[in-house]
């Protein structure tokens, strides 16, 4: 791992976004769903720009999209677009192939397309305690519900203990080139991926857990939508 503190890096941000949302059930992606007067993609890309470090926003598309040239966003002069693949961490190594004249020291960001109210707290929180490790960090929140374990006919089997265990959020912080060096590793090994840090984990490293707001929600069901309208309206960064 990279531990070199004299290094000066640079900060860029990835955003898979080329998902259909099946889970949902709606006629559009939920990254193109309309919330609080804006697309919910435009919230989560809006709270990634409101951080001066980062350089740039790549977000990884469906190779039929048509959408989101047509928003806002898409035409800041930081923000760019890339083809995604069928799966998201095709779409994240995809994404950082094409982060041109970005170094392997350098710190990469990514962050959920449907994760609209991110604060920015939570990124500079992220950015601090991160860089400071050597692997990196993601953002996470603690489990609070009670967790059961059920077996093939939803009994519940077992309750287990949740002191150790937290939700993953994002966005995640880990340097691009050894976050590029994990994606590959799983894809050639075939090993799931379900976040970066799952990469991560799977390629010998412990990425730091920052804690993060509960308000941080990703949308996946039709109810998310009223939460967050509700943060939005409530303000993320009060």
């Amino acid at each position: 791992m990279i531990d070199d503190k004299a290094v000066v890096s640079r900060l860029w941000a990835v955003v898979p976004a080329a998902g259909r949302g099946s889970r949902f059930g709606a006629a559009l992606p939920k990254q193109y769903l309309p919330l609080a007067g804006k697309t919910v993609i435009e919230h989560s890309i809006a709270a990634l720009l409101r951080c001066p470090e980062i350089n740039e926003v790549l977000v990884a598309l469906h190779a039929d999209d048509k959408t989101f040239i047509e928003l806002a966003c898409a035409k800041h002069p930081k923000v760019k677009s890339v083809t995604g693949g069928l799966e998201r961490a095709e779409s994240v190594e995809l994404a950082l192939a094409a982060l041109t004249g970005a170094a392997a020291t350098d710190w990469v960001l990514v962050h959920d397309a449907a994760r609209p109210c991110l604060s920015d707290a939570d990124v500079q929180a992220l950015l601090l305690k991160g860089r400071e490790h050597p692997l990196g960090a993601i953002l996470a929140a603690r489990v609070v519900d009670t967790v059961k374990r059920g077996n093939a006919l939803r009994e519940a089997v077992e309750t287990v203990d949740r002191n150790a265990l937290w939700r993953a959020l994002t966005p995640q912080l880990f340097r691009y080139g050894e976050l590029r060096a994990a994606l590959k590793h799983c894809r050639e090994h075939a090993l799931p991926v379900t976040d970066e840090a799952s990469a991560m984990e799977q390629f010998g490293g412990r990425p730091l857990l920052v804690e993060g707001s509960h308000r941080n929600i990703k949308i996946t069901y039709p109810d998310d939508l009223t939460i967050a309208t509700a943060f939005l309206a409530g303000g993320v960064n009060d």
